[in-house]
Order: C-alpha cells, then sequence, then structure tokens
C-alpha cells in the first residue's frame, strides 16, 4: 500500500513539545472525576444537587454534534471527485461494524458461560418489582421491532433530527445534502466554501466548551456516585468486574489485533486520546467526544471524508462495549432466572441482538430497551428480569461508552487502510506524540486562527503551537471547486 509523506520527508522526528502537567485538560478531568467521586460518597445530598452541572455540559456537547457530523460529511462527500468510492466507503464500514459486534457478543456469551455468575440467584420474575423508569424501557422494548432502525433513519423534517438530536437521522441528511451539493459542480463551489468555514466556527465552539469540561465531569460523577452510591458495587461486584474485564481482553486481543494488523499500537493511540477518555469517564457518554475523535483521526492521516462517515456512522452501529454487555447480561438474567438456554438458543439470542442493538441506536436508554427487545423477541427469557441489573447498570455506562469509542477509532483507522487510503507512518508519529505537520485538508480555508485550538488545549488539539499552523511547510493547497478536490498525492 502507497503512503503519502504529508509531514515533510526531510523533516527530522521530534517529540511534540510539552504542555505543562497543570495546563494540560486530562488532568483537570481526572482531578475533577476524583473530587466528584469524593463528593458523592462523603456527601450524597451535595453529590445529587450537583446533576444540574453535568447535564449541562453534557448538553452544551450535544448542541454541536449535530452541526458538527452534519457539516463534516457534507463537506468530506461535496469534495470528493468519485463518489462510488463514498458509497463503497459506507459498505466497508457496514461489513466491518457487524463482524466487529459479532466479536464482542461471543465475548460477553463466553464470558459468562465460563463464570455462570447467575446461578445460584433463583430470581422469581413473576415477583420482581419494575420501577417506574424501567418499566417505560421495558415497554419501549416490548414494541420494538428490528426493522424499525430501518424506517427510522428517515426523518419527518428537515430541522427535526437537529432539534432532538438523532445522530442517525442527521447522516442520512448529510449525505443526501452532500451528494447533492457534489453534482452541482462548480456551481456548489460557494456552498462547499461556507460548509467549511462554518465547520471552523464550531470547532472554534467546541473549544469554549471543551474549557469547562472539569466543571462538566466533576458534576456529572458527583451525582453518580451519590444518588447510586457503592452499596450496589458491593452487592454485584462481580458482575461489574467481569463485565469490565472481558471489555479489556476485547480491546487487548480484539482491537490489539486489528490495530498490529495495521502495524500500529493500540496503547499508543489510547494515550493519544487520553483526553476525550477522561471527558468520557466524567460523563458517562462517548457523545461529547465525537468531535475531539474525529479531528485526532483527521490529523493522525486518515481522509476527512472518511472520518466524516465511519465515525459517525460508527456512534449508531458499531457499539463493541454494548454488544459484550447486550450478551453477558441477556445470558446473565437467564441464568438467575433458571432459564436454561442450549448453544443453538444462544446463538439464536446473538442473532437476535444483532437486529436489535441496531433498533436503539441513538434513542435515550438504548442498551435497556435493545435487551428488552431481544428477550421479548426470544420469548424465553423473563423481560423482567432487567431489574436484577438495573441498579448497576450506571456503573457499567462508563466501561461500555470508553469501549464504543475505542471500538470506533480502530475502526475508522482499519476502513481508511481498506480504502488505501491510510498513511499509517503519520498514524504512528502522531501516536507516538511526535510533531507532524498539518494535513491539507485540516485547514483548507486558511482559517487558523478560527480552527486552532487554544494554547492551554494544545493537548486536546492537534499543535504543537499556534506557529506550527500558521506556517505550514510548503505551498498550501487552493480550494477545489466541488467534485474536483485534489487528492492526498496531489497536495503537500
Amino acid at each position: 500500500m502507497d503512503h503519502i509523506n504529508t509531514a515533510g520527508g526531510t523533516a527530522a522526528a521530534t517529540k511534540a513539545p510539552k504542555t505543562r502537567w497543570y495546563r494540560q485538560l486530562y488532568f483537570w478531568v481526572l482531578t475533577a472525576i476524583v473530587i466528584g467521586i469524593l463528593v458523592g460518597w462523603l456527601a450524597p445530598a451535595v453529590g445529587i444537587a450537583m446533576e444540574p452541572i453535568g447535564t449541562t455540559f453534557v448538553n452544551s456537547m450535544k448542541m454541536l454534534i449535530g452541526p458538527i457530523v452534519f457539516l463534516t460529511i457534507v463537506g468530506g462527500i461535496a469534495s470528493v471527485a468519485d463518489l462510488k468510492k463514498v458509497g463503497m466507503t459506507g459498505l466497508k464500514a457496514l461489513t466491518y461494524f457487524q463482524v466487529g459486534t459479532i466479536f464482542a457478543m461471543v465475548f460477553g456469551l463466553v464470558a459468562i458461560n465460563i463464570f455462570r455468575l447467575g446461578d445460584g440467584v433463583n430470581a422469581d420474575a413473576s415477583t420482581i418489582k419494575t420501577s417506574d423508569s424501567a418499566a417505560k424501557l421495558i415497554d419501549a422494548g416490548a414494541h420494538q421491532e428490528w426493522w424499525q432502525f430501518l424506517t427510522h433513519i428517515i426523518p419527518n423534517s428537515i430541522v427535526g433530527p437537529f432539534v432532538e438530536g438523532d445522530i442517525l437521522q442527521i447522516i442520512f441528511i448529510a449525505v443526501v445534502f452532500g451528494i447533492a451539493l457534489n453534482a452541482m459542480g462548480k456551481v456548489g463551489a460557494p456552498v462547499l466554501d461556507g460548509v467549511q468555514r462554518l465547520t471552523g466556527v464550531m470547532f472554534k465552539i467546541l473549544s469554549f466548551i471543551m474549557k469547562a469540561a472539569p466543571i462538566g465531569a466533576f458534576g456529572a460523577m458527583a451525582f453518580a456516585v451519590g444518588k447510586y452510591g457503592v452499596s450496589s458495587l458491593t452487592s454485584m461486584g462481580g458482575l461489574i468486574a467481569l463485565f469490565y474485564v472481558t471489555s479489556i481482553l476485547f480491546v487487548v486481543v480484539v482491537l490489539g489485533s486489528v490495530m498490529a494488523f495495521l502495524k500500529l499500537n493500540i496503547f499508543t493511540m489510547i494515550r493519544h486520546l487520553k483526553e476525550e477518555y477522561m471527558l468520557i469517564l466524567g460523563t458517562s457518554t462517548a457523545e461529547p467526544a465525537l468531535p475531539g475523535l474525529m479531528r485526532k483521526l483527521e490529523h493522525a492521516g486518515v481522509k476527512k471524508e472518511t472520518v466524516g462517515l465511519v465515525v459517525p456512522t460508527g456512534y449508531s452501529f458499531n457499539l463493541d462495549g454494548a454488544a459484550i454487555y447486550l450478551s453477558l447480561a441477556a445470558l446473565y438474567i437467564a441464568q438467575a432466572t433458571n432459564t436454561d438456554l442450549t448453544i443453538g438458543q444462544q446463538l439464536g439470542l446473538l442473532a437476535v441482538m444483532l437486529l436489535t442493538s441496531k433498533g436503539a441506536a441513538g434513542v435515550a436508554g438504548g442498551g435497556f430497551i435493545a435487551l428488552t427487545a431481544t428477550l421479548t423477541t426470544i420469548g424465553t427469557i423473563p423481560a423482567a428480569g432487567i431489574m436484577l441489573i438495573f441498579g448497576i447498570d450506571k456503573f457499567m455506562s462508563e466501561c461500555r461508552a470508553l469501549v464504543n469509542f475505542t471500538g470506533n477509532a480502530v475502526a475508522t483507522l482499519f476502513i481508511a487502510w481498506w480504502d488505501r487510503t491510510l498513511d499509517a507512518d503519520r498514524a504512528r508519529r502522531v501516536f507516538a506524540g511526535e510533531t507532524v505537520e498539518p494535513m491539507p485538508s485540516e485547514d483548507p480555508i486558511h482559517l487558523e486562527e478560527v480552527t486552532d485550538i487554544d494554547e492551554d488545549l494544545t493537548e486536546y488539539g492537534h499543535h504543537g503551537s499556534k506557529e506550527s499552523v500558521s506556517k505550514p511547510a510548503g505551498p498550501v493547497t487552493e480550494l477545489a471547486p466541488a467534485g474536483t478536490r485534489p487528492t492526498h498525492s496531489e497536495t503537500v
């Protein structure tokens, strides 16, 4: 596979200048998480009162996700010369997502079959009391059909998905809009120029909001610990530990093998994305880390159109952590309610989960809805059994989000390799912390002062300093009209 040297072939490899530890975003987020845990543990009432702080920050991040996903996908599709490549990239991504989901579910099935933590619980499903919040999720899951994700993709209005934050529908609108803009040719060039400028504005707003990340992480963690306490950790610590260990093994063995195949190191990638991991750990959701992941992967040598298409789609279809959770939780409930399942029935359960998990994509409480839909479809495991794990779900949500996030990062790198567009050497150097020149597509409209992350957040961004962005080595490519954007081999 051909690799393009976008970092300057004659420049010596140098480490990026280190930002002082007290100015790094991940340090302050981690500190805030620790303080939040202490507040929620020692003063539960105070911790619960911190809920508005966490939810406000998460909401402020979510308000940007829709526009960023839309603008990135539109800009990527409208800029390529061959739309067939975009379609092939999408098919490859969906294929990889399904294979990855199967591996993740098999890991969960194997783990719970080996340790069988549900044996001896002897729960009577007819006597299990269901809380109001859980009852709503059970009802939603009981009426969830596997095919609904297909019909759900098409929105009722052009504005609705942005208001509701439905990523799947936003992706659909963006793909259609991008294809139409691409077909316009030179006539659509001013629109494409506007899309790229708006993208810069969105990322600048993101840099403002990210400064509040430690405060948001503190509020979210203090509320979680204060509300749910640590008693459930001791009562069902075995199941939580099994889920965490299984997830870690999946990341190291399966995702690590994919990275090794690409001649990359998953641990250096994880270290490179440490700010996003801290953000996910603090907020229990991977959504706030989506914009940062997209920018860092693009800087690491993945083409903009690949990042824009694969990452947002993966957030709905490539949920490795949720897949492990679904298979492990379903079998635990079966064991706890003394429901014996043969190997054939377990494989059938896996097949159903491949469909129902997609049906709940982007829905609040989607994990429980998918689990309930699976149990209802199978009919052999009582759906009310989800109450056995309802209390500890919060303590597993962070791990699900972290694994989902890691899986999408690896998937994007693999799809780029499959498309023969991955600059593996650049990715290796970026993950190792070396200084590399910005990708041409990172700053196509010369708005360094808009798209650059502020100095105190350079670790969250991609550049060692503003000077390294504003003074690229070599000529800068002019903005090409829609449908005629130069390829990587034509740019410096």
